[in-house]
């Protein structure tokens, strides 16, 4: 288990998250567990000529949508688009502080 801390503009929130799969070199992964979303956040690691590529992944599944729509009535679907939105459009910055991470 670990705690994330979360920014999305003025707002900042921490989860709690239970590791999945963490072989160096080759993948982490972890489940969103408080709150309980469900959400799977994935990264895999495959050495190619110059280099690693990585592929980050995320995945809400039906409950995690559920929770959604019971935290925010109304507008859970637009919640839930907000965050993959967030995490499609992050990845730039993402990989930049992860390459960053590696290579200090």
């Amino acid at each position: 288990m670990f705690t994330g801390r979360n920014e999305m503009g003025e707002r900042t929130w921490e989860t709690r998250s239970k590791v999945l799969a963490a072989d160096p070199g080759k993948e982490f992964a972890w489940v969103v567990a408080e709150p309980p979303t469900g959400a799977r956040w994935g990264y895999t690691l495959k050495a190619v000529d110059g280099g690693t590529e990585l592929t980050e992944t995320w995945e809400l599944p039906p409950e995690g949508q559920a929770f959604f729509e019971q935290r925010f009535p109304g507008e859970g679907a637009a919640q839930v688009k907000t965050r993959a939105d967030t995490a499609e459009n992050g990845i730039a910055e993402t990989l930049v502080a992860i390459k960053k991470a590696a290579e200090d």
